[in-house]
């Protein structure tokens, strides 16, 4: 493809505001060539100084738009599965950001809607696996340099939670990227979830259980916990810790990565100074134009998307129930394995 690959951006809110700027000033590759928004007057705004773009109230208008070769949905989880299906009608490639879709039953939808077509056309936006501290840390692993990963210890606390946020939405909004990263990290499917009430934060607003501490289970036995804290006061910080037999690696300290060994402890850090994330988002999708400009897709797929939605829903039946939960997986489809 020698053209710019026209892209329509479905959401015009925060987060889609957001992809409209990188897709315009920051990818190569690809232009801003629809917006579709129920507030026509955010859409505009969205897309103010930006010329060529049309601006639409409704998904299908969008997609159907002169010039539209490729979806970025950034709409509210609950209109993902209505576009995502809208698009694979119109054979368009997506990148989707997270939740793909936020009740399983839906994402399973999704999932058996592309296993028909016989070809993947869906990229999940969990950026996490684009970050350089993330990657370094999964090259780490798979050198298996420091033995088996045993555990990971994962810390995702935020300054305060935007109104109606729910007790819910720790595990299934907030936490939804370390069960991604737990997944791809470890190579393994989570088969269960505990989650342990501490008791609630005066920072946090009334009713809302935070902190939590999530307990995942691995299919190979290993463990990953979540401390997850949405109303710390004090600032963003995530950071992962993986634990393995001869030795442990950390990330998120001020973007180093601190590898601990029987010799002791040194800090790896990065060749380049990184903005936590920022870059991540960069280069997740510059990573989808050009996939989709060959003609391919790469990266977090529809299973992904699924997968975690289904842990995530366990994740709150233990929150409600106070007890341990199975995660329950549909059989994977052979255009996954």
């Amino acid at each position: 493809m020698s053209e710019l690959l026209g892209v329509a951006v479905l959401g015009a809110g925060h987060m889609g505001a957001d992809h409209v700027r990188r897709i315009d000033r920051v990818v190569n590759g690809a232009r801003v060539a629809a917006v579709a928004d129920p507030d026509t007057g955010r859409a505009k705004d969205a897309v103010a100084g930006i010329d060529g773009v049309s601006v639409h109230t409704e998904v299908a208008s969008a997609l159907d738009a002169p010039g539209v070769q490729a979806v970025l949905i950034a709409s509210p989880g609950p209109a993902h599965e209505e576009a995502l299906l809208a698009a694979f009608e119109r054979g368009l490639p997506v990148l989707c950001e997270k939740p793909m879709v936020p009740e399983s039953a839906g994402a399973l939808r999704v999932v058996e809607a592309e296993a028909r077509l016989g070809r993947r056309l869906v990229q999940v936006g969990f950026m996490r696996r684009y970050d350089a501290e993330y990657q370094r840390l999964k090259s780490l692993l798979d050198s298996r340099r420091l033995g088996r990963p045993l555990m990971l210890h994962c810390t995702h606390r935020n300054v305060s939670s935007p109104p109606g946020f729910t007790s819910a939405m720790l595990v299934n909004s907030s936490v939804s990227h370390e069960i991604d990263a737990a997944r791809w990290l470890l190579e393994q499917e989570l088969t269960a979830v505990t989650v342990l009430r501490p008791r609630p934060s005066a920072g946090a607003p009334e009713g809302l259980l935070d902190p939590q501490f999530v307990v995942f289970e691995t299919a190979d036995g290993a463990l990953v916990d979540v401390e997850v804290f949405v109303n710390s006061g004090f600032g963003y910080q995530v950071r992962c810790e993986a634990v393995c037999e001869s030795g442990s690696a950390r990330i998120g300290d001020e973007h180093t990565m601190v590898v601990t060994t029987a010799g002791g402890a040194h800090e790896e850090v990065a060749r380049d100074y990184l903005v936590r994330f920022a870059d991540a988002y960069d280069r997740e999708v510059q990573a989808w134009v050009d996939a989709t400009r060959e003609g391919k897709v790469t990266g977090p797929g529809a299973w992904d998307g699924y997968a975690a939605s289904a842990v995530a829903e366990a994740g709150v039946r233990a929150l409600e129930s106070g007890g341990r939960v199975t995660v329950e997986l549909a059989p994977r489809p052979d255009l996954y394995a």
